[in-house]
């Protein structure tokens, strides 16, 4: 009979970066989970700050070095994307390393004043607003770029979105076309419908931009719904964008920026493997290759990562409140929370994340069910990343049994109604921060605790 400690080191190379086990109990990034556990309870929601720290340094790194090597002309700027999560712990960690910001809405820009109010910021920061903007985005757009916020650029989604800031902006205004790429042959549409359509680019910029002294447009911009993959897919419309980007800089000498959107992959399972320099080594290549063979000067590279910078920091954490044997094989695991309000990605894109035992490795293991709280017959996990099973420590003795999943930072709590509405009216768990002070010890604080029935009943209207 085997021990949960010997399966997870028999199917993977654990301990890993992140991830270890010290007296039976697993520790992530160094923080003995059950010590968390033991004083802030569950269901509960943790994000480690160092980790976002990390991560943008380890992007910027690999860009700078493979500039370097390849002797390429342009500058790299990193930029957050703000919709995984807009928390303010997570922006102002992230801010700390010298990066700018996407918007994707009217609201975004409140949270660029608030920053500027607490002098998080100055107003040479990089603010790239994307999306399909309504009347609101547009003049809280116009009313920053008033206030002196000289490097807000408007990503121009479709081709009367322009006509806005040309009657309420005072200033020259600096502007950004998004290309509308090709989706992936499986996909429903043959191409996105956010941005503008390569045919009509070159119209957009000679009708409306070129002979207007307040305009100018510094940036085109490229994203694909699955992000920066190694296949044959995305290698062939970033090519088709640097492309156009060529044929424009030609006509616009203003133009010197591309932005390539977001979608470095993180780690959802402890078998993951993405060779992250590689990747950006052939971007970059690719890149100056094709300018080069189009005489044109390399353009500086914006990226928006919004998963890769907060996603590896958060955890979420249930205790096993009881276990069911419906029939003969199957054994459900009863949780103190719900996938479906909790982890919502895990119900609604089948996404997989980390789900580790954080106790009782010492213990025997089975197969078992993940059942959430709700009454919805969906609200259940029993799969993982690398297989279509889920094994957790034998409950035995009543000791109680705590599971984690990792790397829950991105989007969960923006998806599941982070203290509104949750389906049955389960609540928003209890969240937490932690960081570390310069000698390296751990400090932690609640960020909110759990939501009660008041504010329920208030949104409800009783």
């Amino acid at each position: 009979m085997k021990r949960y400690e010997d399966l997870v080191s028999q199917t993977f190379d654990f301990p890993q970066e992140e991830f270890r086990v010290e007296n039976n109990r697993l520790l992530f990034n160094e923080i003995p989970l059950i010590d968390i556990i033991e004083k802030y309870g569950t269901p509960l929601k943790l994000s480690y700050l160092p980790k976002i720290s990390k991560n943008i340094k380890k992007a910027k790194k690999m860009f700078k070095n493979s500039m370097k090597r390849n002797k390429y002309e342009g500058s790299y700027i990193y930029s957050y994307c703000t919709k995984s999560s807009h928390f303010s712990f997570v922006i102002e960690e992230a801010l700390k390393n010298d990066i700018h910001l996407e918007t994707s809405s009217a609201y975004d820009l409140e949270i660029v004043r608030k920053l500027y109010e607490k002098k998080k910021i100055e107003k040479d920061i990089y603010i790239i607003c994307n999306g399909f903007k309504r009347p609101l985005y547009k003049q809280y757009i116009s009313e920053i770029l008033n206030e002196g916020f000289e490097n807000c650029i408007p990503v121009l989604d479709n081709l009367n979105e322009l006509d806005y800031y040309m009657e309420h902006v005072k200033h020259p205004v600096k502007l950004g076309i998004r290309v509308a790429a090709d989706e992936e042959p499986n996909f429903e549409f043959y191409t996105s419908r956010l941005g503008v359509r390569y045919s009509d680019v070159n119209m957009l910029y000679n009708e409306k931009i070129k002979d207007n002294p307040h305009l100018k447009l510094k940036m085109l911009h490229f994203f694909i719904h699955w992000g920066i993959s190694d296949s044959a897919y995305y290698w062939s419309e970033l090519s088709r964008f640097v492309f156009k980007y060529c044929e424009l800089k030609k006509r616009c000498p203003e133009l010197d920026t591309i932005d390539i959107g977001g979608g470095f992959p993180i780690k959802t399972s402890l078998g993951f493997e993405f060779d992250y320099q590689y990747m950006v080594d052939q971007i970059v290549e690719n890149i100056k290759w094709i300018c080069d063979k189009n005489h044109v000067t390399a353009p500086n590279i914006i990226t928006e990562f919004g998963a890769y910078t907060v996603g590896e920091s958060g955890a979420t954490i249930y205790s096993v409140l009881d276990t069911k044997l419906q029939n003969d094989k199957e054994l459900w695991y009863m949780i103190d929370g719900s996938f479906i309000t909790h982890i919502p990605d895990s119900y609604g894109m089948n996404q997989k994340y980390i789900m580790m035992a954080i106790n009782n490795w010492d213990d025997l293991y089975h197969k078992v069910n993940l059942g959430g709280l709700t009454c919805d017959s969906m609200d259940y996990y029993n799969s993982e990343a690398h297989s279509s099973e889920v094994f957790l420590p034998k409950m035995s003795n009543g000791d109680p049994l705590y599971i984690g999943f990792f790397h829950t930072g991105a989007y969960q709590e923006s998806i599941g109604g982070f203290g509104g509405l949750q389906h049955c009216l389960i609540p928003s768990p209890k969240h937490i921060i932690i960081d570390r002070d310069e000698e390296g010890k751990l400090l932690t604080h609640v960020f909110a605790e759990e939501q009660d029935s008041g504010s329920m009943m208030k949104l409800l209207g009783y």
